[in-house]
């Protein structure tokens, strides 16, 4: 689509065009002087094309000289095949260049604070101009990617009969598991709304509504410490379908990544996807959101410890609710004692005391061929039921986690993952995985009391309903993740369409049958009213995204991204307010408060 400033845009400017001329807008990528003639890479959004100025026309050329990176420029020129042995592959428009005749300046640009294309630039400075950040190829790339994704999974949905509705930004605060973010109300003073964690309540009363296939690309909300993968506000895709079964949006959702990655990437996953229960992921992989592309597994040793006489191992083996794994690591004798005293440090922060191991030299040489400091506290018949259990080779080396199983857990899976990254394991390729079988339940660490592992919303097996009395750590949930490559991207469940059954959920929680109809009494309420069997999902947008793009953080497929520490630095906020708004809302700023430092990035 062309303007009255453009004939043509900078990318499509090709050999077809030879001999004629085009006008076009853009910005100065580089400028370059040549023995007198003057090359300009001018840029728009659909790429570059190299425009020569020469002295034959001194008006033009003089202005030529003038311009500097990012100047904004009409070229007016005639389109020629390169010289020879100029041609440039690497250029869509390698072949091709534009030989000006007319110049304007649109606009002129400052020095910049950054090379847009310099990697070693630091986030911070990054953010404080993204705008400028946003026209490199990098950030050009990501951002189109993302729009790809979007128009995907809009063209999937539509294509099935799902209708794509609104749900409110304003709503009632009711917390599901973060911090909410609360805006205060003028009209109601002292009241306050919340800004959604999730569409989730009002989805289901989309269903209960009667319509059936719903879904939206709905901002979200969550006042909680960040990481690389959070944002305060982020993006997901959220949907919800009536009269199915957890079977039935499982085949459906498959459906719908495989057509995103197959349109945009031209990637095809696989089909279907592999299936694993929450508890054989967790003793395989020490996590529900394993990353199938690295080959190492960790191998319970439970019934081998329980009767040595090596506390370390011993107590857990024998203790409800603790584990004794092995990870065995193909070749890792060749790692030094510094390598492991440095893994051995890393698996601290997960609450680990130690990193116990074992190396095999030579399995021919029984005892002599093995070398560790705790060999001494194992039997040599235990041993060897070890080494076979994990089918032990030469070169390898065994790491040991004897703890509670959440510690065990948490330290040999993060060590899996780094293992894999620092020995260069990771097989290439997209490995997806649906979890299932959750517990419905888990203790919290803190209290004790019972929380959900998904959010309360969740139903739980029918076949489990009886147990939510007598046994509720023993009722699965009708709760399925996807994960992707070692991330989880999406999550979801069949929901409680039945309100005395939510409400059972409640008691377990420690939510009393007051706190329900308080917080809750509007969905309690809607369920007694011909409320639908439905389910549903939410997919991280800005993961995905960022999965697709080869991006480590969710950031870098956002448009203005918030700090780590939820600020944003272009804009400068947040930021105070005049005391007017704040009397208008009926509040007042502690001194504290109102003199704490701002965040530097």
């Amino acid at each position: 689509m062309t303007s009255s400033l453009r004939t043509c845009l900078c990318g499509d400017v090709d050999e077809s065009l030879i001999e004629r001329e085009v006008r076009l807008c853009g910005w100065v990528q580089r400028r370059r002087d040549h023995g007198g003639v003057i090359f300009i890479d001018l840029r728009d959004r659909s790429g570059l094309v190299q425009v020569v100025f020469d002295p034959d026309r001194p008006v033009q050329f003089a202005l030529a000289e003038t311009v500097r990176n990012e100047y904004v420029l009409q070229a007016t020129g005639r389109v020629r095949h390169r010289p020879a042995g100029t041609d440039n592959p690497d250029l869509g428009t390698g072949t091709v260049e534009v030989l000006g005749l007319e110049l304007t300046v649109l606009n002129s640009s400052d020095p910049l604070p950054f090379q847009m294309e310099d990697e070693d630039t630091g986030e911070a400075v990054r953010l404080r101009y993204r705008y400028l950040d946003l026209r490199s190829e990098r950030m050009q790339y990501n951002l189109r990617l993302r729009h790809a994704v979007v128009r995907a999974m809009r063209r999937f949905l539509e294509e099935r009969d799902f209708v794509e509705l609104e749900t409110p930004v304003l709503t009632r605060s009711t917390p599901e598991g973060a911090r909410d973010y609360l805006v205060p109300s003028r009209v109601h003073p002292g009241q306050f709304f919340a800004l959604p964690q999730s569409p989730q309540l009002f989805k289901q009363l989309l269903m209960v509504a009667g319509f059936e296939r719903y879904y939206q690309i709905a901002r979200c909300f969550r006042d909680e410490d960040l990481r690389a993968d959070r944002q305060p506000e982020f993006t997901q895709l959220d949907i919800e379908m009536s009269f199915i079964d957890e079977g039935e949006i499982i085949l459906v959702m498959e459906e719908l990544v495989r057509a995103i990655f197959s349109s945009v990437l031209d990637i095809e996953l696989p089909d279907p996807f592999p299936r694993l229960t929450y508890l054989e992921s967790v003793s395989r992989f020490g996590t529900d959101r394993p990353d199938l592309r690295i080959p190492l597994e960790l191998v319970d040793v439970d019934d081998l410890m329980a009767g040595v006489e090596f506390k370390v191992f011993a107590g857990p083996a024998a203790a409800a609710g603790s584990r004794v794994a092995v990870l065995r690591l193909p070749g890792g004798c060749a790692l030094s004692r510094q390598q492991i005293d440095n893994y051995t440090d890393y698996v601290r922060q997960f609450g680990a005391g130690g990193l116990a191991y074992i190396k095999v030299n030579d399995l021919a040489a029984g005892g002599a061929g093995l070398q560790s400091p705790i060999l001494k506290f194992l039997p040599e018949e235990v041993v060897a039921q070890l080494l076979n259990r994990v089918d032990a080779m030469n070169g390898d080396l065994l790491f040991f986690g004897a703890d509670t199983e959440r510690v065990v857990n948490d330290a040999l899976g993060a060590l899996r993952v780094r293992l894999g990254y620092d020995l260069e394991l990771v097989e290439s390729g997209w490995r997806p995985a649906w979890i299932v079988d959750f517990p419905l339940f888990e203790k919290a660490p803190d209290s004790g009391r019972w929380q959900s592992l998904h959010h309360p919303f969740t139903a739980p097996g029918e076949d489990d309903i009886a147990l939510l009395e007598t046994d509720p750590g023993a009722v699965l949930s009708r709760a399925y993740d996807m994960v992707l490559n070692g991330a989880e991207i999406g999550g979801g469940s069949i929901r409680i369409h039945r309100s005395h059954v939510q409400q059972q959920v409640f008691k377990v929680l420690g939510i009393d049958g007051e706190e329900a109809a308080t917080k809750f009494g509007f969905l309690l309420e809607a369920l007694r009213y011909g409320a639908p069997p439905h389910g549903g999902i939410a997919f991280g947008l800005d993961r995905i995204i960022a999965i697709m793009a080869g991006e480590e953080s969710i950031r870098d497929v956002i448009t203005f991204p918030k700090t780590q520490k939820a600020s944003c630095l272009l804009t400068e906020s947040p930021s105070g307010v005049d005391a007017e708004q704040l009397r208008d809302l009926g509040i007042r700023i502690r001194a504290a408060q109102a003199t704490a430092g701002s965040d530097p990035g």
